[in-house]
């Protein structure tokens, strides 16, 4: 496990009240639409923004901040 996914700051449920980015299976790389209109440099959790390429733990699921801000499941925080 990388010192990134080990230090990832554990952020809890998103709040439907806060601004939060779009969370995708990393499978379903090939079904994010061209056409959204997401195109941020960041990604956003409960109004917290995190830069590309962070890591964010949202209960035991590892969320990834890609391109366009989407969050991408990683897996689960508690890997070996």
């Amino acid at each position: 496990m990388t010192d990134a996914i080990k230090h990832a700051p554990k952020v809890g449920a998103p709040d439907p009240e806060l601004k939060n980015s779009p969370i995708f299976d990393s499978s379903d790389d090939d079904e994010l639409s061209l056409d959204l209109e997401l195109e941020t440099g960041v990604c956003y959790f409960n109004a917290q923004s995190y830069a590309l390429g962070s890591y964010v733990c949202s209960g035991d699921e590892l969320l990834h901040c890609e391109d366009r801000g989407v969050w991408i499941r990683k897996g689960s925080c508690y890997q070996d």
